[in-house]
């Protein structure tokens, strides 16, 4: 993602100098759409936020407390990603759109690749895009996407530059049948960044997180990563934790990730938000096990590879995925998004505690 002059002139000056700079979020009511509406709101922004459907009351309910706390400046537009046109009432009037909504879903949960995520993405990218070209307000667009667009399986950053995750890197090896979401999210990437380059009125930024953690605002949130974390902390793995690893980063540093890439004119490329080193299954659980160890279902053991190889695809795990995944560490380098975009990065123990935390009083209101 090379910068060029035509990206040094777009969207130059224009987001967050003004005390009211309109701002648009897809996928408003979900885990890291809320908190970057939140803290687009604190910021002084005003925030059109699109949501599936504006009566959903679980979904929707945290962005109706919003608009109590901040009257006047939050407005819900609903709009859907396979909708053609949906997303325009939306950002009429913005300089800046955040395109967050997108399907997450583990490998597990995937029944049908194209229909359950590529088709989401993909073409949802492409709607939102068609209306940033049709609104001549709009100078910044900054894209929600993953690391997955970096690397298909873990084992494809052992080719990297000293096994060492960054953003130099596009996935290559992933397809519909294998990783279907790091595919999706890969050609929707790659379709935005082609729509950014045929013109010179607004320019794109990035944004590619780990997995996602942190408190949730959003009870009935269908994101990935909170289905991943219920399976650690329901009892899935109490008999031992599986030997996988994860790039993490914390919801709220990606929240304001989103916002520095927009509010920075130098801002360009692809940024990585993540810590510098991965967590696993069983690292998560000594951490919460050391706050909360009267928690019995939390794992105290590391599975061998071997029960995981024959019981994995009884749980949804093919053994490409296993291979392409277990028992994989790598580092990860995000110095650009702390050089560029003035990121700071909380512990992975403060993460991972307010997660827990939130998902505590989840259980308790529902």
């Amino acid at each position: 993602m090379r910068r060029t002059a035509a990206a040094d002139r777009k969207g130059a000056g224009t987001v967050g100098e003004d005390t009211a700079t309109i701002a648009a979020v897809t996928g408003g009511s979900g885990f890291v759409g809320s908190h970057l509406v939140r803290r687009l709101l604190e910021g002084g922004y005003e925030v059109r936020a699109t949501v599936r459907r504006a009566s959903d009351g679980p979904k929707v309910r945290p962005l109706w407390e919003l608009q109590e706390a901040f009257p006047g400046r939050l407005r819900l537009f609903e709009a859907d990603l396979l909708t053609e046109g949906s997303f325009a009432p939306a950002f009429r009037g913005c300089s800046a759109v955040f395109h967050v909504a997108s399907p997450f879903l583990m490998p597990e949960r995937i029944r049908d690749g194209r229909r359950d995520v590529v088709e989401p993405a993909l073409l949802g990218t492409r709607n939102v895009l068609a209306a940033v070209e049709r609104t001549p307000e709009v100078r910044t667009l900054v894209f929600t996407s993953t690391v997955g667009t970096i690397f298909g399986d873990y084992a494809d950053v052992r080719a990297m530059d000293g096994q060492v995750l960054s953003e130099r890197y596009v996935n290559s090896t992933s397809t519909v049948e294998n990783n279907p979401y790091h595919y999706a999210k890969t050609v929707a990437e790659r379709t935005a960044w082609d729509a950014e380059a045929a013109q010179d009125r607004w320019r794109m930024v990035s944004v590619n997180p780990g997995l996602i953690l942190g408190p949730s605002f959003t009870p009935a949130s269908d994101s990935g990563s909170l289905f991943l974390l219920d399976e650690l902390f329901r009892g899935y793995f109490c008999y031992g934790a599986p030997d996988f690893s994860f790039t993490t980063a914390d919801v709220r540093d990606v929240a304001d990730a989103h916002i520095a890439a927009a509010e920075n004119p130098a801002a360009h490329g692809r940024y990585i938000v993540a810590n510098d080193t991965m967590t696993s299954f069983h690292e998560m659980s000594r951490i919460i096990r050391a706050r909360h160890p009267r928690d019995l279902r939390l794992p105290r053991t590391v599975l061998p590879h071997w029960p995981v190889r024959i019981l994995g695809p009884a749980f949804g795990l093919t053994q490409d995925y296993i291979r392409g995944h277990l028992g994989i560490r790598f580092r990860v380098d995000n110095r650009r998004g702390i050089d560029e975009l003035g990121l700071t990065y909380r512990p992975v123990e403060k993460t991972l505690l307010d997660h827990y935390e939130s998902r505590r009083v989840r259980r308790r209101r529902d």
